[in-house]
């Protein structure tokens, strides 16, 4: 990782969908061409990145949420790929409560599909711009202007079109920025890295200035400065057009859309420079608010990374035997080595050590700032939704609150010596996962494993 980056770079940013959109494809692709990975990993022959558990290799799905970091030009992006599976939108709501900005990848052919829907309000109920990708352009039924349509009739939201395909199914070549009036080809011998920027061709010369008009039109509708300009018919440069659509897409007036094939290499690179372009830094988004634990004043926590610490745990894992915590910083550092308070146990707990991750990889840190989401080694105490601070400025940040289980499992040892390793086993899982819950019936002494979903505990089962 070069030079640590200016807050005003960070993109904490996640890629959300339905099962089989191919939102981990589009991750895979991201960490390619961005040079994090040296080869590109694919879901269907088990070898993606983010899909790094065995469990998710096997069954072709993302079932635990995985964070990397990777940098495209003068941005440091910070991604949490989150399981596309209805059994597992507890992942997503971790993952939402800690991120600035989200990207939903929708299937030309599915349109909005139910898990769509559901990530979608969950991203509604944490307030989080988001832009959409139109994925699988190359599909047979691929259907963009139908994708476009179930995006604002289903989801309530106002897309706002700024790419057209060229084409669609085995006719899909490339596609049309609408900014720039350009149209981009890839290069398929580079497997996507190299592409062209040409003048627009022929055949969809008018589709493109009839998009461009009705793109004009939105950002108008939305933008003042834009509207006023776009009356007297003035001319609107680029800038002007890419820092409104920035605008309107951090406040949520608009949805920016986005086209191409991941799986095919088409269309990443200009994703990345939307990312760039029109998500928020921590600095464009509110500052995060808690409560201070003894006055039950409500305080307020700046990006800044002199200020007093504010973090939160959003996940925790038992990796290799060892606990694992993820953490969002919204304002101060951590420094490896240093203690942090936590308010819930009212105890101090050592950072033994900090790690920037990329999926099951790590790269140990010194120090980590505001706007950093960082795995955390040696808080032995501290669980999934706890605030970390220090003990000169406590403060609560919000829980997560989970449903209740609904289904129940009992679990048997086969011998009396193996009932010790069972409780260590579930003790690891409820570490991994705050939905799971164990009870003891008193009347026949069983031990039962209550959870949320069906697939959840297949996954408990295989992996235990």
């Amino acid at each position: 990782m070069s030079k640590k980056k200016n807050i005003s770079q960070f993109r904490n940013i996640g890629i959300m969908a339905h099962i089989d959109a191919g939102k981990t494809t589009v991750t895979e692709r991201i960490l390619y061409y961005t040079g994090k990975s040296y080869k590109i990993g694919e879901v269907h022959d088990g070898e993606a990145v983010m899909d790094w558990m065995q469990d998710e290799q096997d069954r072709g799905i993302t079932i635990t949420s995985a964070v990397t970091t990777c940098e495209w030009k003068k941005s440091l992006i910070q991604i949490i790929d989150t399981p596309g599976h209805v059994d597992f939108t507890v992942e997503v709501e971790r993952a939402l409560r800690v991120l600035d900005g989200a990207i939903g990848v929708f299937c030309a052919v599915g349109g909005v599909e139910p898990q769509s829907e559901t990530v979608w309000r969950q991203a509604d109920r944490y307030s989080v711009p988001r832009m959409a990708f139109i994925n699988k352009m190359d599909r047979t039924g691929a259907d963009f202007f139908g994708a476009v349509d179930s995006i604002k009739e289903k989801l309530s939201a106002n897309p706002v079109i700024l790419q057209l395909p060229m084409g669609s199914e085995d006719s899909f070549t490339g596609i049309i920025d609408l900014l720039k009036m350009k149209q981009i080809i890839w290069d398929e011998e580079t497997k996507g890295a190299e592409y062209l920027e040409e003048d627009i061709a022929s055949e969809f010369e008018e589709m493109a200035a009839e998009y461009r008009e009705k793109l004009l039109e939105a950002v108008s509708e939305v933008n003042d400065d834009i509207m006023e300009k776009y009356l007297s018919e003035e001319d609107i440069s680029p800038n002007e057009m890419i820092s409104a659509i920035r605008g309107a897409t951090i406040s949520r007036k608009i949805v920016p859309v986005f086209c191409g094939s991941a799986l095919k290499n088409k269309g990443i690179q200009p994703l990345l420079d939307a990312i760039e372009a029109f998500l928020p830094s921590p600095l464009d988004v509110p500052p995060i608010k808690g409560i201070h634990p003894d006055t039950q004043e409500e305080l307020e926590f700046l990006p800044k990374k002199d200020d007093p610490l504010a973090a939160l745990i959003f996940k925790v894992s038992m990796i290799e035997g060892r606990k694992l915590s993820f953490a969002r910083i919204y304002s101060g550092k951590m420094e490896a080595g240093s203690d942090v308070f936590n308010p819930v146990l009212k105890k101090k707990e050592k950072l033994s050590r900090i790690l920037q991750m990329h999926a099951n990889k790590r790269e140990r840190l010194k120090v980590a700032t505001a706007g950093d989401i960082i795995g955390v080694v040696g808080l032995k105490n501290s669980g999934t939704g706890d605030t970390l601070c220090s003990q000169e400025h406590p403060v609560f940040l919000e829980k997560m609150e989970y449903e209740d289980p609904v289904i129940s499992i009992a679990i048997e040892p086969k011998t009396h010596a193996d009932q010790e390793k069972i409780d260590d086993e579930l003790e690891k899982f409820i570490i991994d996962d705050p939905t799971l819950k164990v009870k003891q019936d008193v009347e026949t002494g069983q031990t039962n494993l209550l959870c949320l979903y069906e697939l959840q505990l297949e996954i408990i089962i295989s992996r235990s």
